[in-house]
Parts: structure tokens; sequence; C-alpha cells
């Protein structure tokens, strides 16, 4: 069954459509105080760049196998072609990259010392896409969807511009008249934006803030409250809820669950979201089964935990996770049962 779908991932056209920035990390050693202010000195050793935001979210594709395209906007900086460079590389398709000399790529650089996070430092413009800039991103997006025909697209909004309310409607309104399948990663500003959607992705935080949800348990009966809300303002398919350690939520017309998680050592939460709507948009886009979906996806999102940093998930590991944990029956009804 497992090496099947995963075969299949092969198949499908992945579009994903958001925010994507530069993740540097500075590696050193801290050995002392700074004679100067109260802070560590970190003496850095190596640096290394990886593909964050939304660009991990089409990582994460290309690693599972699937066809992905990218749609964003950078800045014409040396950030933004190292991202396009480094995209290129891992055979993402960037035709729906956009360079803006009025942008300037996001670039969030992290120094680490003895695994620790010591300092991060973000470079980024997050206002939102003008009027002509969000015509021009839409319409060239809208062009690359008519001519690849994408089975799936994932919006990954990370609130730094380029999903304004104007992109979000004429992008959903494509995919709903041409069938394709949407999901949903979202964030505060336009969180209520993305209406008729198939799957939505908030986590546990993000969904209780958006709808003024007084009651932090994340029990069933709170889950189930706030998917009606949510249905009530989006009319959407499939509410899936991410909820850190204690695993992952869904509900459509016809189910309801908590999928505990799987126990990790845990090293960084660093991108785990990306992978997240990643598997699970890849997953239903081939079977259309929202549980099978939650299981593989809440899976995923603990592996990536595992690694410091933002990592993409490993198909191979991934795959053989899988089979080892759910493939028994009786071991799977005790995971959905709770």
């Amino acid at each position: 069954m497992f090496e099947q779908l995963f075969n299949e991932f092969k198949t499908k056209h992945v579009a994903v459509v958001g925010d994507v920035m530069l993740d540097t990390y500075w590696w050193g050693q801290t050995e002392r105080i700074s004679p100067e202010a109260p802070v560590p000195v970190v003496t850095l050793r190596e640096k290394e760049s990886r593909i964050g935001g939304a660009g991990n979210v089409a990582l994460n594709l290309a690693s599972l196998g699937a066809n992905v395209s990218m749609h964003t906007v950078t800045g014409a900086d040396e950030d933004g072609l190292l991202l396009e460079l480094m995209m290129k590389d891992r055979g993402i398709n960037v035709e729906g990259v956009w360079k803006s000399p009025n942008r300037m790529t996001t670039n969030k650089i992290r120094i680490i010392s003895r695994s620790q996070h010591m300092l991060r430092l973000d470079r980024e413009i997050v206002n939102d896409l003008n009027e002509d800039e969000s015509e021009r991103f839409y319409k060239k997006t809208i062009t690359l969807f008519n001519m690849h025909k994408p089975d799936v697209v994932i919006f990954e909004d990370y609130n730094k511009g380029l999903l304004t309310q104007k992109v979000i409607s004429k992008l959903i309104e494509w995919c709903r008249e041409n069938g394709v399948i949407t999901a949903v990663d979202p964030k505060r500003k336009n969180f209520f934006e993305y209406k008729g959607v198939d799957i939505f992705k908030p986590n546990w935080k993000e969904a209780r803030e958006a709808l003024n949800f007084i009651d932090s348990r994340a029990n069933l009966e709170n889950l189930k409250a706030i998917h009606e809300l949510l249905i009530q303002k989006l009319d959407h398919k499939i509410s899936f809820i991410t909820l850190s350690e204690a695993g992952v939520f869904y509900q459509n017309d016809k189910k309801a669950v908590i999928l505990p998680a799987f126990i990790r050592n845990i090293a960084d939460v660093s991108g785990a979201g990306d992978t997240v709507i990643a598997v699970a948009a890849l997953v239903y886009a081939c079977t259309g089964d929202p549980e099978l979906m939650a299981l593989v996806a809440n899976l995923a999102g603990g592996l990536v935990c595992e690694e410091v940093g933002t990592v993409a998930i490993d198909a191979n590991r991934l795959l053989n996770e899988c089979l080892h944990l759910l493939t028994d029956e009786e071991g799977m009804a005790g995971i959905i049962d709770g």
C-alpha cells in the first residue's frame, strides 16, 4: 500500500504559492562571556544556507518525488539569486519566481552554538505587494497554471506581503473552476480569506487566536467547536490542525479525530509545519483520504523535528516509518481511537 502511494507521488504536479526565504545558519563555539556586555561570544566556524518558508514546502515535495513548481516574489538581490539556484538544483521549477526591484529577499540568519539558537537576525520587507504588483503576479501565476496544469496548489502564507487578498481570491477562483485541490497553511493577517479551499491547516494557537477562542485545552470537544466556527467563515472541506507535541486533529463532514504524536527526540521544530502541509496535500491529492493524509503528515512532522534547523523530509525514512508504524491494522486502530 505505502510503496504504491509513494510511487504515485511522482505522478503529481504540485504548485506552491507563498513567501520564500533564505535560512542562513552560522555555526560556532561559545566559551566565554563578552567583556563589553553580558552576552556570549560565539566564534563562528561554518556557514550554511537552506531553502526556507514556502520554499521549504516545495523542497519537501521535491524530496518526496513530486513535480514541483514555485510561485513567489523575491528581491532582485544576491539572496534571491542564491535561493533560485538552490531550488533549481533540487529540481524545483522556478518559472513562477518573479524578482522585484522593490522587494528584499527575506533572510533569517540564525547563530547556533552547542546545538542551541543564540540569536536570530531577520532581513526582510513585509509590506503587501501593491495593486499593480499583485495583478502582475497572479496573472503570471495563472498563465503558468494553465500551461502546466497542477494537481494541487498549496498556499504557504508567512505574512511577508505576497499573498494579498486579491492574489488569494484570484488563484482560489482559478483552482475551483479547474477542479484543482487547494491546501492552505495560513497566518493571522489573511486567515479568513481562503474561502472554499479543500484543506485548511492552521496550528492550534493560530486557530484559537483568529477565532478569539478562550479555552486553551486542545481536546476533541474544543477542536470540533473550532472546526464549526471555521466552516462558518470559510466553507472549506477539511480542518487539519496541528497540536505540537499533542499530535494533529482533522475533521470533515464525516469524522473528527485527534491523532497523537509519535514519541520523538525533538531537536528543533523549525519547518515542521512546512513538512506537514507538503505531505498532507500530496497524500490527499493521491488518495482523497483525509485520515491517511493526517496519519502520514503527523508522522512526517515528527521526523523532521529530530534534526536541527530547517530540513526536508527523507522519503525513504518516511516510507520505512509508515511501513513500520502504520501497516498493522490493530496498531492503526489504536492510534486513530486515541
